[in-house]
């Protein structure tokens, strides 16, 4: 993570203040009060939105009433931009929350709710409050905390950063869930279910028997009731039929004539629609001819270009292009026609004033004849020089605005051919439209007539005597097909219900196997669970130290790497190792350890930086899967002096730190600044900040 901006707006000391940040080492300079600091608390306040303390006094600036921060940062590639803003009612500050927003680029993905623009915050750089404030910020005087702290505070602190101590309070909190799980495997032992579980199987698969037996005759019962259902169906439609067909035969007849009518109004609209297809179609070939000839004005349009020395298939808008460059160069045509005329005039006078006198018309000395003489030759030739560059300007002119002439009227007749055009093709599409639509009815209409033709025939065969025989046939034999279908489905009836008690019976014995079985199955994992359980939480007494070691392992590689990288070729060399207790210990040349209280204050500052940035990586990698990548410092040179370079070793330092992609420092050090890449000075005129980028 990068941070890219910030912007300020009634933040202390900053009336309204924009800093923008860069890869590699950020440093701002500036006196007491001159709201470096302020940049740090603002940066966050920006990500947490939660005061350094109870109040936001410390930010928001005196008699504002209104404050706002814009930061912007980058992740993976990806530009982020969070906006808070702090508001001053009834002397209390808090956050305006309408005003709390988060951008990845120009999308909103959260906004005015505090926990869901955390929770996307997490999301997006896997960096909460606590990792923030204890690792990526250096507070001012805070540096050497770690360091200073008791070996078991510093252990315990640690142990919570890397997460370690959980493994300890698993252990604790696993003794009671254990005996809780103990005591339900007792309970499911001497449950009656568990018991009795084979009987209940016994009882559940004999009636699970009856129940098939019944299904197997239902169903039998079923075939039989839609075999005779089926001939009722059938019955009943034949009966209807024949009724149908003698209350609509003589209707039928009737529906015949209508029919012969509406087939011949639909065969005289089909001829019509085949007259105005005709139509259009003729229409549209004569617009078809209209666009050839267009076409052909148009191709000789561009031929007069290709005659004009022009490219044939230049657009509309080049050639205007053109008559805009071509316009110009006449212009400057003129004016060089003008200015040689001019010239030739000056000259023409200059001549006239030498042949009257001795006198030099530049100098305005008294000439001698040879001299005088040279003079005219040389006016002579410049007058003849200049009129032969005016008789070429003049013809290059003459040629220009014939090529202007052509172009301007190739210009107006391709406009007037391409609007001549788009009419004809805008009328070509509606008549392709009303032709769609005359043929589309057209072949409606001849539908309409084939199934008219179709309903006709239908009827027609329709149309027979009646013999009344065969409905009292048809009557007869659907008041047999119906007395049989009604005892079928009696007897169906009563098997149902047989066949629902049954499963009920088996539905409640099956609820009480599947409780029986579960309760079983909850005692074998139960007794899993207990072994697992006690397994466990031996494991978790003895995973913390092997942790630790593996930790404390990695974090002294990293610690002794940062330091070799800070110190550089020429610094001092500091070879450490850490113990169980996260506590450096610094190891001689000949093999003999010391304290680092026996280092110099440059060194110990140096190895602070180093431990906490060790620590930093671990913990970032660990939670993240990526190292540190940003540090923010705070007065960095508490107790370090210019006198004994012990600053300008710790900016040389910081300055060929390579594993961290940005560091953003404050400070009142010029010395600390000058090995700065990218110097940020702050100054304070009256009571406002101001920023100055420096380099």
């Amino acid at each position: 993570m990068k941070i890219e901006s910030l912007e300020l707006e009634d933040i202390r000391s900053h009336k309204k203040t924009r800093v923008d940040f860069s890869d590699g080492f950020n440093c701002l300079v500036g006196g007491l009060g001159t709201g470096k600091s302020s940049t740090l608390y603002a940066i966050d306040f920006a990500f947490f939105g939660e005061p350094i303390g109870r109040s936001y006094d410390y930010l928001l600036r005196e008699g504002s009433e209104y404050g706002k921060i814009v930061l912007k940062f980058e992740r993976n590639g990806k530009h982020y931009t969070i906006q808070r803003a702090l508001r001053r009612q009834g002397g209390r500050i808090s956050q305006d929350m309408e005003q709390l927003l988060l951008l990845e680029g120009n999308k909103v993905i959260a906004e005015m709710k505090g926990e869901a623009v955390a929770e996307q915050l997490r999301s997006v750089t896997g960096v909460d409050k606590e990792l923030f404030r204890d690792i990526i910020w250096v507070r001012q005087e805070h540096l050497k905390d770690v360091l200073n702290m008791t070996p078991s505070e510093r252990q315990r602190r640690l142990d919570q950063l890397f997460g370690l101590s959980d493994y300890r309070t698993a252990w604790t909190n696993l003794g009671p869930g254990i005996r809780w799980v103990e005591s339900e495997a007792r309970s499911l032992e001497r449950d009656p279910d568990v018991v009795g579980i084979k009987e209940i199987q016994a009882t559940y698969n004999q009636a699970v028997k009856e129940i098939a037996e019944k299904e197997k005759e239902l169903q039998e019962l079923k075939a039989q009731l839609i075999s005779a259902k089926r001939t009722l169906e059938e019955a009943s439609a034949r009966l209807s039929r024949l009724e149908n067909v003698r209350r609509e035969n003589e209707e039928l007849r009737k529906k015949e004539s209508q029919l012969q009518v509406k087939l011949a109004s639909v065969q005289q609209s089909a001829r019509g629609l085949a007259e105005e297809i005709e139509k259009h179609e003729a229409r549209i070939r004569g617009f078809e001819e209209r666009l050839s000839l267009l076409n052909s004005e148009r191709e000789s349009q561009r031929n007069r270009l290709q005659e004009a020395g022009l490219p044939p298939d230049l657009e509309i808008n080049q050639l205007r292009d053109y008559m805009e460059v071509l316009q110009q160069q006449i212009l400057d045509n003129l004016g060089k026609e003008e200015n040689l005329r001019t010239e030739i005039k000056r000259s023409t006078q200059r001549m006239s004033n030498l042949a009257k006198e001795n006198i030099c018309p530049l100098c305005l000395q008294v000439l001698d004849s040879d001299y005088k003489e040279r003079l005219m030759k040389r006016f002579y030739g410049e007058i003849a020089n200049n009129r032969s560059l005016l008789k070429k300007l003049e013809r290059e002119t003459e040629e220009q605005e014939h090529t202007r002439t052509i172009v301007s009227s190739v210009i107006q007749n391709l406009q007037t051919i391409q609007t001549r055009t788009e009419e004809i093709v805008a009328q070509v599409e509606t008549e392709r439209k009303l032709l769609n639509s005359s043929k589309q009815r057209l072949e409606e209409a001849r539908r309409a007539e084939k199934i008219l033709r179709d309903e006709l025939a239908a009827l027609r065969s329709m149309i027979e005597k009646f013999d009344i025989t065969k409905l009292e046939e048809a009557q007869e034999f659907r008041t047999k097909a119906f007395e049989q279908y009604s005892e079928l489905k009696h007897r169906a009836q009563g098997v149902e219900m047989q066949k629902l008690e049954i499963s009920k019976r088996v539905e409640n014995l099956r609820e009480r196997l599947e409780i029986a079985e579960k309760k079983v199955a909850r005692l074998e994992k139960v007794n899993r669970i207990v072994g697992f359980a006690s397994e466990i939480r031996q494991a978790y007494r003895s995973i913390q130290p092997k942790l630790r070691r593996e930790f404390v392992h990695y974090l002294e590689r990293v610690v002794q790497q940062i330091l070799d990288e800070l110190a550089g070729a020429e610094g001092p060399v500091i070879a450490i190792k850490i113990d169980e207790n996260y506590t450096p210990i610094i190891k001689g040349q000949a093999g003999y350890e010391r304290s680092i209280l026996n280092l110099s204050g440059g060194e110990r500052t140096l190895l602070a930086f180093a431990y906490r940035l060790g620590i930093g990586q671990l913990i970032m990698q660990w939670r993240t899967g990526q190292g540190l990548r940003m540090l923010l410092l705070d007065e960095p040179t508490e107790s370090l002096g210019r006198e004994d370079g012990s600053i300008d070793r710790l900016a040389e330092s910081l300055s060929r730190l390579k594993t961290i992609e940005q560091i953003i420092a404050v400070t009142h050090s010029e010395a600390f600044a000058e090995k700065a890449e990218h110097v940020i000075r702050l100054e304070k005129h009256g009571d406002t900040s101001v920023v100055y980028v420096e380099r």
